[in-house]
């Protein structure tokens, strides 16, 4: 029975680490449009304020961008850093099937890696079973107990 749920914890934290790396893929490409400053103006009748502050909606979004930027490079960076971690095959897979804007088949990097369909699929999990205990999703001693 635990090791039924150990099983599950992995497939579950192999699933987490394809979600952050499509995440990654995401972050690739530009700001969404609600991020962008309005171009047109609103009006709104307000009572006025007796303090110096004042609401300005392209300071806000310039603010926002700021953090979605500050976010968007820690967030690319640790999942450049744990993938970097992985041994060179593995980080080739990884990057070919997450990490690029175009989207690929699988067949078409085994081929091009030179490695047999199996061969591929063993080192792809492998991959993902690192990067899921790199980026803490699950420890190694689930890991090697299921």
């Amino acid at each position: 029975m635990a090791q039924q749920r150990t099983k599950q914890n992995i497939k579950a934290a192999r699933k987490r680490v394809e979600i952050a790396l499509e995440k990654y893929k995401m972050y690739l490409l530009t700001l969404p449009d609600d991020m962008l400053p309005k171009i047109t103006s609103s009006y709104s009748i307000a009572p006025p304020s007796k303090t110096n502050q004042f609401y300005s909606s392209t300071e806000a979004v310039a603010i926002q961008r700021i953090d979605y930027e500050r976010e968007r490079e820690e967030y690319m960076q640790r999942i450049q850093a744990a993938v970097n971690r992985c041994s060179e095959m593995e980080r080739a897979i990884i990057v070919q099937c997450y990490m690029q804007t175009e989207d690929v088949y699988d067949y078409e990097i085994y081929n091009e890696l030179g490695i047999s369909e199996s061969k591929f699929y063993q080192l792809k999990g492998k991959a993902l079973d690192k990067l899921a205990v790199i980026l803490g999703f699950i420890s190694v001693e689930e890991l090697f107990n299921g």
